[in-house]
């Protein structure tokens, strides 16, 4: 009888442990469940879009870690004019190279239609690898160190370029385009929001910790990778086509089984000299559209780095460089979460009329900043950049994924993003090079813009008003 009660039982010091684990227990498994909640909302759970706006959740934490790591070793620790110096070399070493490789992502991922999951999760995998290969040299800041930096950014270029390109395959019903990438662009700021100071936390440890936690981080992310649904890798559904002929008439849309003879004829054409569709073939909203994203992404490099070295060694009027530095980023951040937020309320509008909306929002700020330079126009426009380049780029990617043929989807993403990624370089080489002077940089920030309101603005403007002639997502 003692022992069937003392079975049933556990005594006072077994219960208080259960009742202690389970409070302990309880606010991570309700976090987990609310997170799980939001992201698989309104039709995202049953699509598959939820697993990608996790995954990409899980990228942003990954990639912010190896950030931290590598700011403090290439410009914090060292004084104003090696920074740049070193800052310079950065953009050098790993982005020369990068012109190079990128342009060749999105071709050979176009051929692994049936390999996305795969690709994802191994972008993921290299780049746990490449944090712990990075530990070692991001204390010394050796040249090592760019090669490894390299490397993680080609990898999370590819990771992007699959995930753009796979949205349309997870779009649940009733969802836009701009919509759905919101979603998913929210999860991976808020992911960098959290994971920022725990990166900065680890960082008090040692220079190679906040590596070893993007290390973890990534490889949660190679097994979350192939949780994401099967359709993404499917192609079922999917027909081929050209962008256009030679001779620039469109072509509509081939059935698969005529993929032989457009082959043998794409041969023909490329032994007469007759050069492959390019990206001026997507059409001219995604043309222009691009055009308008350079000009923000160029914004993004120059403010960047511009106000990086400015505030150090000019704080803004009774602040410490410290504080004015935070000043300039906290804004940057709330804007483009904030344009992500407003792009994931927005149903049915135009992706043309909203880059323009924002491109001339920018620029009236940047002028604005230009004629009275303040702490507050600073803020003001730095939260207005990352405000207006999160929802440029949502249109953008809106556009490609309407109006491009699955079959090349993922080379006009990588494309984009290359030419993209180099405006954001040159911003950033303007940036190092200017002088330090408040007026002068605000100038040069609005004279970008303007460069990329002419270029764009009409054509962005005549394409809303005719359509996307050939949608290829409903």
């Amino acid at each position: 009888m003692t022992s069937a009660r003392s079975h049933e039982d556990p005594g006072p010091l077994r219960r208080t442990g259960r009742a202690v684990g389970h409070a302990l227990h309880k606010p991570f498994t309700g976090t987990a469940k609310g997170i799980r909640k939001a992201t698989h909302a309104h039709g995202a759970g049953e699509s598959g879009l939820g697993k990608l706006i996790e995954l990409h959740a899980v990228n942003g934490a990954g990639d912010v870690m190896i950030t931290v790591a590598l700011a403090s070793t290439v410009f914090f620790s060292v004084p104003t004019d090696e920074a740049r110096g070193r800052v310079a070399l950065y953009l050098a070493v790993t982005m020369a190279p990068f012109t190079l490789l990128a342009p060749v992502i999105g071709p050979l991922l176009d051929r692994l239609p049936h390999g996305r999951r795969a690709a994802m999760a191994g972008s993921m995998l290299a780049r746990a690898v490449l944090a712990i290969a990075m530990s070692g040299a991001v204390a010394t800041g050796g040249l090592e160190l760019y090669p490894a930096a390299l490397g993680v950014l080609v990898c999370s270029k590819a990771y992007g370029v699959v995930r753009s390109a796979v949205v349309p395959r997870l779009l649940p019903p009733r969802f836009s385009l701009v919509k759905a990438n919101s979603r998913v662009t929210l999860a991976g700021l808020l992911a960098t929001g959290i994971a920022a100071p725990i990166g900065a936390g680890l960082q008090t440890v040692g220079p190679g910790w906040p590596l070893y936690g993007a290390c973890v981080i990534f490889l949660g992310g190679t097994v979350l990778a192939f949780t994401l649904p099967h359709k993404v890798d499917s192609a079922k559904g999917e027909r081929k086509a050209h962008l256009v002929e030679p001779h620039g008439v469109a072509v509509s849309l081939s059935e698969p089984g005529r993929a032989g003879r457009r082959a043998g004829r794409a041969r023909r054409r490329e032994r007469n000299g007759e050069k492959r569709p390019g990206l001026r073939s997507v059409g001219p909203s995604v043309l222009n559209g691009l055009r308008a994203n350079s000009a923000h992404r160029a914004l993004s490099g120059f403010l960047i780095f511009f106000l990086a070295f400015l505030l150090r060694e000019h704080p803004l009027a009774g602040q410490s460089a410290a504080v004015s530095l935070g000043i300039a980023g906290v804004a940057a951040g709330l804007g483009n979460a904030s344009g992500t937020a407003v792009g994931s309320w927005l149903r049915a509008r135009g992706p043309e009329v909203i880059v323009v909306a924002v491109l001339a929002l920018a620029l009236l700020v940047a002028v604005l900043a230009a004629l009275f330079f303040s702490t507050v126009m600073v803020a003001a426009l730095s939260a207005t950049a990352g405000f207006t380049l999160a929802l440029s780029k949502l249109s953008l990617d809106a556009m490609i994924q309407r109006d491009v043929p699955e079959e090349v989807r993922s080379s006009a993403f990588a494309r984009s993003e290359t030419v993209l990624q180099m405006a954001w370089v040159v911003g950033g080489g303007i940036g190092i090079a200017l002088p330090l002077n408040g007026v002068l940089g605000m100038s040069v920030a609005a004279g970008i813009l303007a460069l990329g309101a002419a270029t764009s603005v009409r054509g962005l403007l005549s394409a809303a008003r005719r359509g996307s002639p050939h949608p290829r997502v409903a």
